[in-house]
């Protein structure tokens, strides 16, 4: 009896210390990126909070008087999928009280960043973030993902341009049926062969600033 009191005692504590290794160690949606910066913000609303991944986090570095200039706040956080996005959603755009929020994700959860995800739950997860904003007096502007062959970070992943193709074809629709404005940046950067276009990103997924040009145009339209 005694023996069995031990093992199940030593089972315990092994499960326990799997258990504990299993639960990260580091800020898995990434809070504190803008933690700081937030906090400056919450006294004076901007008009606008771009949402999103490497894009938006390269979109600053690449021209910040974009950002300066017109009232407009960059949370990109580079890797990010969107049920990330969808995690920091209150602190990184709610508590800013744009008036607008441009959500540009979903790239990377067809590059399996984190993992497989179906392209209906990646939809879920922006879906979520819309009715976060709407509930919050927020506008969402959405954004169609540009178009790619496939990823230098995630090489043999195949059937990505279908992927994408399908994945804003849902897009275009939810935004349709729900009223919300949509940035069609598949249409405005991709070439006849239905991917970006070489003048216009640094490695068929990144724009350059050329491209960001086009998206900042683009932008402000629809914010008008």
């Amino acid at each position: 009896m005694k023996k069995v009191l031990v093992f199940l005692t030593l089972s315990l504590l092994c499960f326990g210390s799997r258990a504990q290794d299993m639960v990260p160690s580091y800020d898995w949606a990434n809070f504190e990126r803008y933690a700081a910066s937030n906090e400056t913000l919450r006294s004076s609303a901007p008009l606008a909070v771009i949402m999103g991944d490497s894009i938006t986090d390269g979109w600053f570095d690449a021209d910040p008087v974009f950002f300066t200039g017109n009232r407009i706040v960059g949370r990109g956080i580079s890797g990010q999928v969107t049920a990330q996005m969808l995690v920091r959603f209150r602190r990184d755009v709610l508590d800013l009280a744009p008036q607008y929020v441009v959500i540009l994700g979903g790239i990377n959860d067809i590059a399996r960043n984190l993992g497989y995800i179906s392209l209906e739950n990646t939809l879920g997860n922006i879906a979520s973030m819309c009715e976060l904003a709407v509930t919050h007096g927020i506008l969402p502007v959405l954004n169609t993902l540009i178009p790619t062959e496939g990823f230098p970070w995630r090489k043999g992943l195949t059937g990505v341009p279908e992927q994408i193709h399908t994945f804003n074809q849902a897009l275009r629709t939810y935004a349709r049926d729900n009223g919300f404005l949509l940035i069609d940046l598949a249409f405005l950067m991709a070439d006849e062969n239905g991917v970006q276009k070489p003048s216009l990103t640094k490695d068929g997924v990144h724009p350059t600033l050329s491209g960001y040009k086009i998206m900042e145009e683009a932008v402000l339209q629809a914010l008008k």
